[in-house]
This record gives structure tokens, sequence and C-alpha cells, in this order.
């Protein structure tokens, strides 16, 4: 071990399942960490996606630093204290202000699930399936103050397949992490200056927040769309959700049916599909055009319905698009 890797001091920035793979791989591989910095447990509590990081610092004798707001005063104090050369933050959804930028050495390293510049913002992943896009990607950048546009570092491309929802993009945004992340930290414990490329404003507005009330499903859109935003939402994230007989249920699983007919006003319950598989089972939806079925879905009350007991539920009439009736 060269010097150079024994004095280097890395940090961790996390609160998302997307930061877990990469950094269990790093540590697999022998890279050095100095501490993880995470959310504290209220917070965490309330963002989507979350990750605890405790089970990985105890098991690997990592330090683990909770903070509210990476800006805080407190929390640049922390990251004066720790005095890291290079940190990462992979799924972290406080921009770094300039304060906290300057308190580490060589740069903080991040990386945003898109082709940038495409799709700055938030909830790329979501976005990305939500729009019916057939390609995305993972890029490694130097963070700036710039949201999304500090200067790349690396980039992964990958397909959106008709059998991805937001879960098994998200698996390849973490392999794509520890891809990248894997050859900057070898480079960066080795001495190697870090090799980058300014970026291109390609004049797009930034993603828009997504927050669970935006999950409630249009209807009125082809079949095509409906089945993307319910794959975009499911778990992790919060899911998508419509109301009937005034209830409101998360559809957490869906298929998309070959054919592109309007075969009765949007979010009507055509029926029942039945099949000696339990998995096959559910009930079929009109859309616009074509329809859906729906394979597991789960009341307000948590009761969950799923293969034969949602075929055998009963559930008819219209899915509505307004709020559940209060009586």
């Amino acid at each position: 071990m060269t010097s150079t890797e024994q004095t280097l001091r890395i940090g961790w920035m996390s609160h998302h399942v997307e930061g877990m793979k990469p950094l269990l791989d790093l540590l697999a591989a022998g890279i050095p960490i100095a501490g993880i910095i995470t959310l504290e447990p209220d917070l965490l509590a309330k963002r989507s996606g979350a990750a605890a990081y405790e089970e990985i610092a105890a098991l690997h004798g990592l330090a683990l630093h909770r903070i509210r707001n990476v800006n805080n005063p407190d929390s640049l104090a922390l990251l004066e204290r720790l005095h890291l050369d290079v940190l990462f933050v992979i799924g972290w959804s406080q921009i770094l202000r300039k304060d906290a930028l300057s308190l580490v050495k060589v740069g903080c390293f991040g990386a945003h699930a898109s082709l940038l510049p495409a799709n700055r913002g938030s909830a790329p992943i979501n976005w990305a399936l939500i729009k019916g896009e057939k390609q995305t990607g993972n890029t490694l950048i130097k963070l700036s103050v710039e949201v999304d546009g500090g200067d790349i570092v690396a980039q992964r491309a990958f397909d959106i397949t008709p059998f991805d929802n937001v879960a098994t993009l998200y698996d390849k945004v973490g392999r794509s992490n520890s891809e990248m992340l894997l050859e900057l930290a070898q480079e960066l414990v080795s001495g190697q200056p870090v090799q980058s490329t300014p970026q291109v404003d390609d004049g797009s507005p930034p993603l828009p927040r997504r927050r669970p009330e935006h999950g409630q499903i249009d209807w009125h859109q082809p079949a095509t769309a409906v089945y993307d935003f319910i794959r975009a939402l499911t778990r992790p994230y919060p899911g998508a959700f419509s109301f009937i007989a005034g209830k409101r249920y998360f559809v957490w699983r869906s298929a998309l049916l070959p054919m592109d007919a309007a075969l009765a006003p949007a979010g009507t319950i055509l029926g029942p599909v039945v099949s000696d598989d339990d998995t096959g089972c559910g009930i079929a939806v009109a859309c616009q055009r074509g329809a859906i079925v729906l394979h597991e879905i789960e009341r307000d009350d948590g009761t969950q319905f799923t293969g034969q007991s949602l075929a055998t539920e009963g559930l008819s009439g219209k899915w509505s698009e307004g709020e559940p009736c209060l009586d």
C-alpha cells in the first residue's frame, strides 16, 4: 500500500437505496472509507427509496454520522472535522452548496441517473419510465454549485425494456455506480489525476420534483402510458393509486395487453382475469385505448389483493380520478 492509499480519506454520503450496492462493492474491493454521512431517522422516514446504513457501518467498523441538512453550520463543522480528501455523494437529495464543496480537498463526486445533460433534476429514473423512454443511463460527475452541472467523469448507458420497472432500473444504476466509482476510486488512491469533460447545456429545463400525491393514475391515457406510470412508481416508491367505491388503492404490479382499441370508458373494470397460475390472475381495466391487467393492489388500510384474491374480490365499476367519498 502506498502512502497515498494510506492517507487518502474518502467519505460516503447517501440516504437512498441507490447508494447501497456501490458502497458495499467499494468496501469489498478494499477501498478505504473514512465514514458514512446519512440523514437523521425522522427525515429518512419521509424519503422515497430510503435506505438505512447502520448495518453496513457496524459490519465494517465505519463511523456513521447523521445530519439534517448538509449545508447547516453543524454539518459544515462535521465536514471540517472529517478532513476528507474525497466525498462520494450517491443518492442524496440535498444540493451541496459552495461552503460544503469547499471543505473536501480533492472534490465531491456524485452520480445522476441519466445521460447528462439530458434529464437533469429530480427523479430521473421515474421520469424516464413515465415519459416512455427506451434508453437512459448514469453519469458520474464532479459536483459543482450548478445542480447536475458538474464536469462528466464517466457515463454508462442502458436500455429500458418493457419488462423493467423502477426497481430493476435502479439495479442497473447500482451496477453502473459500482463500475464507475470503483474505477475512479482506484485512480484516486493511486494518485492519478481525475479526467473529466465539461458538460454542454442542452437548454432543457430540469425535471420537476415528484411527491407521493403526484401518483394518481390518469386512465384517460393509452394503456402503454398507464402501464409505464405504474411501473415507474412501484416499490420502493410510494406507488401509483386510484379510487373506487370511495376507497383508495395503490397499484404495485400490472401487465400490458396487446391491443389498442377503445374497449370501454377509461377506468372501467372489464372483469376478472383467471388462470391456474395464481400470479396470472387479476382484473382487466380499460384505458383511453387498450387495457391493462392489475396483478397486485393494496387498499389504504393495508389490505393487499393479488392473484386469485384479486380476481375474486368482486371489484367492479369504474376507477375514479377524484377524491374518495368521505361518507
